[in-house]
């Protein structure tokens, strides 16, 4: 669980790194591609986190405590 843990905090860590990025980014196809991997990192953030919930529903109660 832990592991997943992990994971879910380096999808969350990269995907406010990218969304950073986009923001930074003056070339409009960069910023369209930063833009892009930051929805999709959030995605499989939010995919994880309802994987982890699933697992071990009381996990859910601390999440928002994390």
């Amino acid at each position: 669980m832990k592991d997943m843990q992990a994971r879910l905090e380096k999808l969350r860590t990269d995907a406010a790194e990218c969304a950073l990025v986009r923001d930074l980014a003056t070339d409009p196809k960069k910023r369209e591609l930063f833009a892009r991997l930051a929805e999709h990192l959030t995605v499989l953030a939010s995919e994880v986190e309802r994987a982890i919930g699933e697992s071990s529903p009381s996990w859910r109660g601390r999440r928002g405590k994390q």
